[in-house]
């Protein structure tokens, strides 16, 4: 007796489409022949999921489902009944699922799995004046190189790799299941076409050694923190003779003691006394170049003015242009006054006349409005 097909899909009856899928996609998946060779059970259940999927995943065949059960479908009324009946071609509509589940599985369906080698990573510090000024760096990196003895082949010099008679070298091997047909990588030389009778001694038939090598990166001025760097063709060596992978550089760029970075635009602040921010004067600010930068400072200077810079910030990169440095004025309050600089601060604050504090002034003013009308 057939078993129910929510239950073999494990989901209720009223669930939606994408549920439906989702569970189908997680069963097809656990149960498929290549993660399960050999394996009669697996390969039966397989066969019961996918022809419950495609009853289910049709709305008209559900409906007739639900009624009728699995009797809607037999009788010539299955797969391949006359046409205009609208429960035939059960076969089709396998391919928006079959493609997005066994895709990756089977390194992109139906296509040669390539012998291309593996993109790496590599982590690169930098301080901000190089990223100012770009740099040419040293890097040691420890990856797989094609074998010197066998030139990557993995056989043994004198012989050489022969073509797979399992899948004629195509690194393949089709098998019916059910209403499709099913292409996975072949068992006998593991998806290469080759099989190798005499392995490489040096290599024991890999083809690839580890190997430290020196690589030379040049840095642009202007990069950014997670600026990515890509140097093709400097990753792992490929299997069997393949194309190298890449080779990706990240980088991080290091706090500085001075400057902060805002994309082109860098920051200072510059704390100054409370004497010249009251008369006014002039300071000066370092460069991320190396030189300085005269900033003159008005009467009256308030804590937190910024005065900017222009072209002092960081390249652009790849361009001619320049961001700004923006200079914040932090006014510093005096700290261990002796009892002869007290008596002046004193003198002053008695001297003082209105207008000569605005905030203080302002703010205080407005409190006493708030509290009248509290009152």
């Amino acid at each position: 007796m057939k078993r129910c097909y929510y239950e073999t899909l494990e989901v209720a009856k009223s669930c939606d489409g994408s549920v439906l899928k989702s569970a189908y996609r997680k069963l097809a998946m656990k149960f498929h022949p290549d993660r399960n060779p050999g394996d009669a059970d697996a390969e039966v259940k397989f066969k019961e999921i996918n022809e419950a999927y495609d009853v289910l995943k049709d709305d008209q065949k559900r409906a007739a489902y639900d009624r009728f059960g699995h009797a809607a479908f037999e009788n010539g009324m299955g797969a391949g009944a006359r046409s205009g009946n609208p429960f035939g071609d059960m076969a089709g509509g396998f391919a928006d699922v079959f493609e997005d589940i066994f895709g990756q599985m089977m390194g992109g369906g139906r296509s040669k799995r390539s012998n291309r080698g593996q993109d790496l990573r590599y982590n690169l510090e930098i301080t901000l004046e190089e990223a100012y000024r770009g740099r040419s760096a040293e890097i040691k990196l420890p990856t797989q190189v094609a074998c010197d003895t066998c030139h990557g082949s993995g056989a043994e010099p004198g012989s050489s790799p022969e073509t797979c008679p399992h899948c004629n070298g195509h690194g393949r091997v089709r098998a019916t299941q059910g209403f499709f047909t099913v292409e996975r990588t072949c068992s006998a030389c593991r998806g290469t076409g080759k099989i190798i009778r005499n392995p490489c001694k040096a290599c024991r038939g890999a083809g690839l050694t580890q190997k430290e090598r020196t690589l030379s990166v040049d840095i642009p001025p202007g990069v950014e923190e997670g600026t990515r760097i890509r140097l093709s063709g400097e990753g792992a060596a490929g299997l069997n003779g393949g194309p190298n992978g890449d080779l990706y550089i990240f980088l991080a760029v290091k706090e500085h003691p001075i400057f902060q970075r805002d994309g082109h635009d860098l920051h200072c602040r510059a704390p100054v006394g409370l004497v010249m921010a009251a008369l006014g004067g002039a300071i000066e600010v370092p460069t991320l170049d190396g030189g300085r930068a005269k900033v003159a400072i008005p009467e009256g200077t308030q804590p937190g003015r910024q005065f900017r810079l222009r072209g002092k910030g960081m390249p652009v990169l790849r361009s001619a242009q320049r961001g700004d440095l923006y200079v914040e004025i932090a006014v510093e309050t005096p700290v261990k006054l002796t009892k002869r600089q007290k008596e002046l601060l004193r003198e002053f604050e008695g001297e003082a006349k209105s207008g000569c504090q605005p905030e203080a002034e302002g703010f205080m003013a407005r409190l006493k409005e708030f509290w009248s009308g509290e009152a």
